[in-house]
């Protein structure tokens, strides 16, 4: 994806401020862009031109405003991500993320109003086409069948892509978190928003579970060839601890690998109590047992509670985006990460924090104590090969770094010829 490819709507009822906002977008190659100076005007536009990828919104207007246009254009599904173009106070920004995230769309963050040409960019690069569920951008907007999906399964055409977590003071790879990808053969990478309803509503999600820890393994067997020794988190759905064959299918893989419990954690993604089931209590104890993680996925949000945090054998919290997002323009999520990290001590469990997408926000959660990190700033998720490769090429820049510094500090002949 190009700049040059987004489809854009400006809602801006200020027209010299629209009128600054649009040229800047030009300036950076956007060519498709809408301009509607209230909801009732933008809701239009976007009947009569289709949905965009990205809406910059301005919240504050006369008429329909853009708290009302949101709601209206996420009902039809006309907008996948949105920039709020408006300065609101950090907690009336929270409640507005919440209400944009929970209407399908995606975040990118705030812009000033008097915000120039690089933050604009900024925001622009954290659109995610691939992570939105009702994207205009797949191909061919096609609704794929059970039959399909199913097939698809058999075949092993659903593979691990591999997003790296990173220690945020040396920038080491901590471990790997395996992301569900479709490597369609006619249409290419597709999204798990576009199978993963089926496979659930199949009951085959536990297979693909089974497929991807296969993958893991078989992915660690390989990398330990060149020296790496890493260990995996994998997604699971709360309602696929009451599998009673799970931790017994989930240990059986690990032996036929020779591989221990340590170097596999299970992310559990929805922890709602009502679907907590004696079994599921009975697999959480037999996978901590066998050395296995249990992480708390996107800690502070839905489900997830101080409640279940210290009655569950979780010893990971992993911290949700939204923090991460918000941390430089609201003390709330300053303080809440900050408590994460003093609750998650106590609790004797690691934290890791979601959504770093710039040095900034790297050092300032460093400055806050945390240790390990995700997100675009450091890696995107990766196929299996081109991760090894992307191994190989940081290991090899890493190691020219630390030869390079002993040089400079060491030899002043030497430091001028590296200078030059």
């Amino acid at each position: 994806m190009t700049l040059s490819t987004l489809r854009i709507l400006v809602l801006e009822d200020q027209p010299l401020q629209r009128y600054a906002l649009v040229a800047s977008l030009r300036q950076l190659g956007c060519a498709n862009i809408l301009e509607a100076a209230d909801g009732v005007q933008a809701l239009g536009l976007l009947q009569e031109h289709g949905p965009v990828d990205i809406a910059f919104c301005d919240i504050c207007m006369a008429g329909m405003d853009g708290l009302s246009f949101l709601r209206h254009a996420s009902e039809r599904k006309w907008i996948n991500a949105v920039i709020i173009n408006s300065e609101l106070a950090a907690d009336l920004r929270q409640t507005i993320a919440s209400m944009v995230e929970l209407s399908g769309m995606q975040l990118l963050g705030e812009l000033a109003k008097a915000a120039k040409v690089p933050a604009l960019k900024q925001l622009l690069g954290r659109y995610n086409r691939l992570s939105l569920p009702h994207s205009h951008g797949l191909p061919d907007q096609h609704v794929f069948t059970d039959t399909e999906v199913r097939e698809a399964l058999e075949a092993g055409q659903f593979q691990v892509h591999c997003q790296p977590k990173f220690n945020l003071n040396t920038l080491e790879v901590d471990s790997l978190e395996a992301l569900a990808r479709w490597n369609h053969p006619k249409q290419g990478l597709l999204p798990p928003a576009v199978f993963l309803p089926i496979l659930e509503r199949l009951g085959l999600l536990d297979r693909l579970l089974y497929q991807q820890i296969e993958q893991c393994l078989g992915l660690r067997a390989q990398a330990k060839a060149y020296g790496y020794d890493f260990k995996f988190s994998i997604n699971i759905q709360t309602f696929q601890l009451a599998n009673e064959q799970l931790s017994t299918e989930i240990i059986r893989r690990l032996a036929l690998f020779e591989a221990p419990g340590n170097c596999l954690c299970l992310e559990i993604t929805e922890t709602d109590p009502r679907a907590l089931t004696p079994a599921s209590l009975e697999n959480l104890v037999r996978i901590r047992m066998a050395g296995c993680g249990l992480s708390i996925d996107d800690f502070g949000t839905g489900h997830s509670s101080l409640q279940r945090l210290c009655q569950l054998p979780f010893n990971e919290v992993k911290l949700d985006a939204t923090f991460t997002r918000e941390l430089k323009r609201s003390p709330r999520s300053s303080a809440a990460i900050s408590s994460t990290l003093q609750l998650a001590a106590a609790l004797g469990m690691s934290v890791v924090v979601e959504g770093i997408e710039t040095l900034e926000q790297r050092d300032l959660l460093l400055s806050l104590g945390c240790k390990i990190g995700q997100g675009y700033f450091f890696a995107k998720p990766m196929a299996p090969d081109k991760l090894l490769i992307w191994l190989l090429n940081k290991t090899i820049q890493d190691d020219f770094g630390v030869i390079r510094d002993r040089l400079l500090s060491s030899q002043p002949c030497v430091r001028s010829a590296l200078s030059s």
